[in-house]
């Protein structure tokens, strides 16, 4: 999958349940974003104005976990779209501070949450449309579709995000050192 003069490698980044603490280490790549450039064309992102999952990825960077039908929706257009998916921080990889919600009760969450005073939140009709349901459970990101490799870290630091972008523009598979395979 290396990089050809003109045949750039189409690359995503995604955002599910998370920070966007992963995002913004990857934009501390610095000079290494301009390298990145010219191997890649950035299909889809947060950073980004893409509104739909494009398809023929060859790449996409997961970052946060699936806590909502809209985070499962895309998940699922990714897997179908994408060559390669790499789960991209720890809560893509294990749920992390995301999924501390696992120990509330998520009918009543919003309400819990968001409101004053007694009462649920609205459901159905339009409040259906402003805030997509809550999924039962906080998943990481390989419970709900098949990844082909992990960056651990919350958030990585750029040297761990450009030592697996590289390999995986190399056409080589995530290879990340021990120091590299670190939580947190």
């Amino acid at each position: 999958m290396s990089a050809k003069k003109n045949n750039k490698i189409r690359l995503a980044t995604a955002w599910l349940g998370g920070c966007s603490g992963c995002h913004m280490s990857f934009l501390d790549l610095g000079e290494q974003l301009i390298t990145l450039a010219e191997a890649v064309e950035l299909v889809y992102s947060p950073i980004a104005d893409a509104k739909e999952f494009p398809p023929k990825v060859d790449v996409t960077l997961v970052e946060g976990a699936v806590a909502n039908v809209d985070h499962l929706e895309l998940a699922h257009h990714i897997r179908a779209r994408s060559k390669i998916v790499v789960s991209f921080g720890d809560c893509a990889v294990t749920g992390n501070v995301t999924s501390l919600r696992n120990r509330l009760q998520v009918d009543d969450l919003l309400t819990q949450v968001y409101r004053e005073g007694p009462g649920k939140a609205p459901c159905g009709g339009e409040a259906d449309k402003v805030m997509p349901a809550l999924l039962p459970k906080v998943l990481p990101l390989h419970q709900v579709i098949e990844v082909d490799a992990f960056i651990p870290g919350c958030p990585p630091d750029p040297d761990r995000i450009w030592a697996a972008v590289s390999a995986l523009l190399r056409g080589e598979p995530v290879a990340l050192d021990a120091s590299m395979r670190k939580f947190g």
